[in-house]
């Protein structure tokens, strides 16, 4: 009798949240695909255009994309605006083993994906991020005022809730199917404080965040906006200090007393 190997293929789905990004939006989809055709040829990868209330022609892009080649393209539409709102949307509808995201502007170097995906399905975590504040990491024209930025909610994150991951905000991380399906649904924020909430929420029922050094470079054109961002953070931080941040029935994972181990 023949005994017959049956190979299993990792399913990755990679999100791209978008506003009204139409000039943007397909040089991201010919950059990224390109990439993952050569260095994640191993894995079954899809690109998922999350379009949250663009009124320019980012969905049409999006869904032209996806008639094309619907093996490797999804267009999702949310009439609502809010990067969070796009994200919980889009990783809830996922079946992927492996569900991602990284910003339109691909401020982040595609070099690190590779170690940003093996860190949860090869690596025992459970969530991988991108940093631009970790030992290792390469941050190209980005504006003093931004890095002190960045730098001082870290220290407040620290000091609010002792987190052991160095960057929240990055637009670059990547988390197990079985983490997704836990975490995200616990998930409140709709905006930009929704990646901090995730790992507040992850570190606290402890699970393991890698932390991966990325080569970032700063975007002119970014759509962020510093003062509104930060208010909201700010809400965002009192409202988990004060409120409690969530438990996840029936975990059987320790929280966490150390820091994940990183590179």
């Amino acid at each position: 009798m023949t005994l017959t190997t049956i190979s299993v293929v990792t399913t990755l789905d990679i999100i791209i949240p978008c506003l009204n990004e139409e000039r943007q939006l397909p040089v991201a989809l010919e950059e990224l695909s390109a990439f993952l055709k050569q260095h994640l040829k191993d894995y079954r990868w899809r690109i998922v255009v999350a379009d949250n209330g663009s009124s320019d022609r980012t969905n049409d892009i999006a869904i032209e994309r996806s008639v094309q080649d619907p093996e490797h393209f999804e267009a999702i539409h949310l009439k609502e605006r809010g990067r969070g709102r796009a994200l919980k949307a889009a990783w809830m509808r996922s079946q992927a083993d492996v569900v991602a995201y990284m910003d339109v502007d691909l401020s982040t170097d595609l070099a690190a994906l590779p170690q940003l995906v093996e860190a949860v399905t090869t690596g025992g975590h459970h969530i991988a991020i991108g940093s631009r504040l970790a030992r290792g990491a390469q941050v190209v024209g980005r504006p003093l005022k931004r890095e002190i930025t960045s730098r001082g909610y870290m220290m407040l994150l620290h000091a609010f809730f002792n987190v052991h991951f160095t960057d929240a905000q990055c637009g670059f991380k990547a988390l197990k199917r079985s983490a997704a399906d836990k975490i995200v649904p616990l998930v409140q924020d709709t905006g930009w404080f929704f990646d901090t909430e995730m790992l507040l929420i992850a570190e606290r029922n402890g699970y393991l965040v890698k932390d991966v050094p990325v080569q970032w470079r700063d975007d002119p054109d970014t759509r962020v906006q510093v003062v509104k961002t930060a208010i909201q953070d700010l809400r965002g931080i009192w409202r988990l200090r004060f409120g409690g941040i969530p438990r996840i029935a029936g975990t059987s994972l320790a929280p966490m007393t150390k820091p994940a181990s990183r590179r």
